[in-house]
C-alpha cells in the first residue's frame, strides 16, 4: 500500500491481462488477475503521450480514491511508468445497463426493474452530491452490474467538483418496522399489476453515444452555490443548462437520471434527432412523448426532464426530493444493499468460461503495437463498458 496516496502500487508482472473488455478516447481497459491470489480486477489504461487523458485520469484516479459506497467502485491501485497511467477497479462481470437491456426480450425494462435500477442509481449519485462532485456523464454505458447484481457507476472522468448548495432539512418518511430475514429483489418493492407496464413495440436499439469533450463557456457562476460553465457530457444525454451554455451544477445529473429511465422503459432516448443539431435543438425546444395512460413513472420522468433546472425535481433539496416521489412509494431504501436477488445476477460459470477461452495478453506489447497504427488518435474503437466512449468536438453545432 502506498502510504502517501492511500492506494496500492501495482505492478504490471504482477498482473495477468486477460483480455480487452473496453476500448476508447481515453484509453483502454483491460480484465486482468493478480497472479497470486486470482483476483480479478478492472485496469484501466491511458497512454501518458496524451495530455488531457493524463489529465482527465489523474482526476479520475482522485475522485475514486474519496470514494466508499456500495454502488460506486473504489480504487484497488495504481500503476505508473514513463509512457502509461493505469488504475484498477473491481471487476464487473455483468456488463453494463445498456446491454443488459439488449438481452431483454422487446429491450426495454419493466416498471419493476426499473424502479430497482434507478434507486440505486440515485442513492450512488446523491453520495456523489454531498461529496460535492456532479457526475455528469450517466448513461446506461456507464452503469455497470456488480456480481451480486447490484449496480455501480463508473467513468469519472468528466466528473467535477461543486460547491453544494446549503442541505434542507429532511424529516424521512415513516416506514414500517425492519424483518430480520434477508430480502429478495420481489420482497423489496410490491410488483405492479400487467396493466400498469409500457412496453415500446419496435425493440429500438440505441447505437453508442458520444461523448462531448468539455469545452469552457466562461460564463458568470451563479450564487446558489458553485457552479460550471464547460460543455460537458454525452449528447442525447446532455441538459438544456449545458446546451444553452448558461452554467450548470448537480441538476444536470437529475436530468440524465430522466434521460435514464426513458430509455430503460422505452428503449430510445426522447430527444434523438438525425444529427447533433438536431438532438440538441429537440433537447432544448421538444417535450418527451409518453405511450399510454399517466404513470408515477412517466410523472417521475417528466418531472426530470423539466427544461428550466430551478424547476426540475431534484433541484431544492436533491435526492431527498425524488425519493419521495410516489414512484418509488414503499421503497426500504435501508434495505437496497441486503437485496440477495435482483433482476439479475451474473452467472459465475459463464464468466469462468469466457476467461478461460482466452490466453493472456501483454499490456506494453499491446500498447506499442498500437503506436505503428495511424488510427489511434482520431478512430479509437468503441466500447459497451467501462465507460470508455469517444470524445466529440462542438464545431458543428
Amino acid at each position: 500500500m502506498d502510504s502517501k496516496r492511500g492506494w496500492e502500487e501495482l505492478k504490471l508482472e504482477n498482473l495477468k491481462a486477460v483480455k480487452v473488455v473496453g476500448k476508447g478516447g481515453m484509453g483502454t481497459v483491460f480484465l486482468v488477475r493478480r497472479r497470486n491470489d486470482k483476483q480479478r480486477m478492472a485496469l484501466k489504461v491511458v497512454e501518458k503521450r496524451w495530455v488531457e487523458r493524463e489529465r482527465r485520469g489523474r482526476w479520475e484516479m482522485e475522485v475514486l480514491s474519496r470514494l466508499s459506497h456500495p454502488f460506486l467502485p473504489s480504487l484497488i491501485g495504481s500503476f505508473e511508468s514513463p509512457q502509461l497511467l493505469a488504475w484498477a477497479l473491481p471487476y464487473c462481470p455483468g456488463g453494463d445497463l445498456n446491454l443488459l437491456r439488449y438481452r431483454q426480450t422487446d429491450r426495454t425494462f419493466s416498471p419493476a426493474v426499473i424502479r430497482f435500477y434507478a434507486a440505486e442509481i440515485l442513492c450512488a449519485l446523491d453520495h456523489l452530491h454531498s461529496m460535492g462532485i456532479a457526475y455528469r456523464d450517466l448513461k446506461p454505458e456507464n452503469v455497470l452490474i456488480q456480481s451480486t447484481g447490484h449496480v455501480t457507476l463508473t467513468d469519472f472522468d468528466l466528473s467535477t467538483k461543486l460547491t453544494p448548495k446549503p442541505k434542507p432539512i429532511h424529516v424521512p418518511l415513516a416506514e414500517p418496522p425492519r424483518r430480520k430475514h434477508r430480502r429478495n429483489f420481489t420482497r423489496w418493492i410490491p410488483l405492479l399489476p400487467p396493466d400498469s407496464r409500457t412496453r415500446n413495440a419496435n425493440g429500438l436499439v440505441k447505437p453508442n453515444s458520444a461523448r462531448v469533450s468539455p469545452v469552457s463557456r466562461r460564463k458568470p457562476s451563479f450564487s446558489d452555490g458553485q457552479r460550471s460553465n464547460s460543455f460537458v457530457g454525452t449528447e442525447e444525454y446532455v441538459s438544456p443548462e449545458v446546451v444553452r451554455g448558461d452554467g450548470h451544477e448537480f441538476a444536470v445529473d437529475w436530468w440524465a437520471l430522466g434521460i435514464l429511465i426513458y430509455e430503460m422503459l422505452y428503449g430510445a432516448t426522447p430527444f434523438k434527432g438525425k444529427n447533433r443539431r438536431e438532438t440538441f435543438r429537440n433537447v432544448l425546444t421538444k417535450s418527451p412523448e409518453f405511450v399510454g395512460k399517466r404513470t408515477p413513472l412517466t410523472d417521475l420522468v417528466e418531472r426530470l426532464l423539466v427544461k428550466d433546472p430551478t424547476r426540475r425535481l431534484g433541484y431544492a433539496r436533491g435526492a431527498a426530493e425524488i425519493k419521495q416521489h410516489d414512484f418509488f412509494r414503499g421503497v426500504r431504501w435501508d434495505l437496497l444493499t441486503e437485496v440477495v436477488r435482483p433482476p439479475f445476477i451474473p452467472s459465475r460459470e459463464d464468466a469462468a468460461g469466457e476467461e478461460a477461452e482466452h490466453g493472456g495478453l501483454d499490456i506494453r506489447d499491446y500498447f506499442a503495437n498500437l503506436k505503428q497504427s495511424p488510427s489511434l488518435p482520431d478512430s479509437p474503437s468503441a466500447s459497451s463498458s467501462y465507460g470508455f466512449k469517444k470524445s466529440v468536438s462542438l464545431t458543428e453545432f
